[in-house]
């Protein structure tokens, strides 16, 4: 692993990590309803999706996954209705009669759909077998390689950290907080619109 080569990487992982998209919304929805704590488990537990597929793809094995229509397509129904889901949740979230916070999500649902996300995003396995491709040969060490996927790992679960941390800062949930419904539906609209946009993709064969 030389410098440059693996410099190419964080770039390159930084970009797609900082790329607004479903994950994105959730990772806000979470910190913004459940808070700070929420945020954090759903960014490590997205990371940890995200790392799988870093860690497959560099083994091979994601180009199985994606070699298989029915594997990929499974994957990319799976992931359009489970946004669609917690899309539809969102947008049929009720204002609270006392003006305080809806019920906080769990943060066992933070590491669920941290989790699932990612897992049911078959184009995370397709972008790292695009990236890894180009820098890892029939020399790489076994050690370079799991280099190359514990950074994607590092840099993903860094970036929602991040996220997670600005946005439960108290200054934000005071101005929020009468307006946590609306965001819910907010956030709930665009994972709606997200899930027909992949769907869309599936059937124009994208």
């Amino acid at each position: 692993m030389t410098l440059a080569t693996w410099l190419t990487v964080v770039t390159i992982c930084v970009l797609g990590a900082m790329s607004p998209g479903p994950s994105l919304a959730l990772v806000l929805k979470q910190t913004l309803t459940g808070g700070r704590q929420n945020g954090i488990i759903t960014a490590l537990s997205h990371g940890i999706g995200v790392g799988i597929y870093a860690f497959l793809s560099i083994l091979g094995l994601a180009a199985i996954i994606t070699a298989s229509p029915t594997a990929f397509s499974v994957l990319q129904w799976g992931g359009a209705l489970y946004l669609a889901w917690l899309g539809l949740k969102g947008l049929m979230a009720k204002p609270s009669t006392n003006e305080e916070l809806p019920e906080p999500p769990t943060t066992k649902s933070a590491a669920r759909d941290g989790f699932l996300i990612a897992f049911f995003n078959p184009k995370i396995a397709v972008f790292f077998l695009a990236l890894f491709s180009q820098v890892v040969g029939t020399e790489t060490s076994l050690l370079a390689k799991f280099g190359y996927a514990a950074t994607a790992l590092i840099i993903d679960t860094s970036w929602y950290l991040i996220v997670a941390w600005l946005f439960s800062n108290p200054k934000w949930l005071d101005l929020l907080r009468q307006k946590a419904v609306w965001f819910e539906r907010v956030f709930g609209a665009i994972l709606v619109g997200l899930a027909g946009r992949m769907v869309l993709g599936i059937l124009n064969g994208k």
